[in-house]
């Protein structure tokens, strides 16, 4: 049985700093991509970084000089390191692991998601 479990997410204040980690077990978490999607209320999901099996890196551009995706495969473990918080970062962050139907073994799988609030 496959799980993805986010946690981290918390209420911090503008300016401050989260790690959110992503746990995978069930599966060969260094086969695997792993992603951050995160979605505000009222608006769609949206990618925000991935880091693939290759340890290629893309962050979105709007976050690029704030946050750090990482992974740890030893842990089968992904981060994702945010600083400078801002209020728009609000937003319930998912981990989703990710293998193409061309590869075997092949998933996609999403976590609960966990809950960023950047509030004074």
């Amino acid at each position: 049985q496959v799980q993805v479990v986010e946690s981290g997410g918390d209420l911090v204040q503008p300016g401050g700093s989260l790690r959110l980690s992503c746990a995978a077990s069930g599966i060969i978490f260094k086969l695997y991509d792993a992603r951050w999607y995160r979605q505000a209320p009222g608006k769609q999901r949206e990618l925000v970084a991935v880091i693939t099996e290759n340890n290629n890196i893309n962050v979105e551009d709007s976050v690029k000089d704030r946050f750090t995706i990482s992974r740890d495969n030893a842990k089968n473990t992904g981060y994702l390191q945010m600083n400078n918080l801002k209020p728009e970062d609000t937003a319930v962050y998912y981990c989703n692991v990710f293998r193409p139907r061309t590869q075997r073994p092949s998933g996609d799988y999403w976590g609960q998601g966990t809950q960023v609030t950047v509030s004074s």
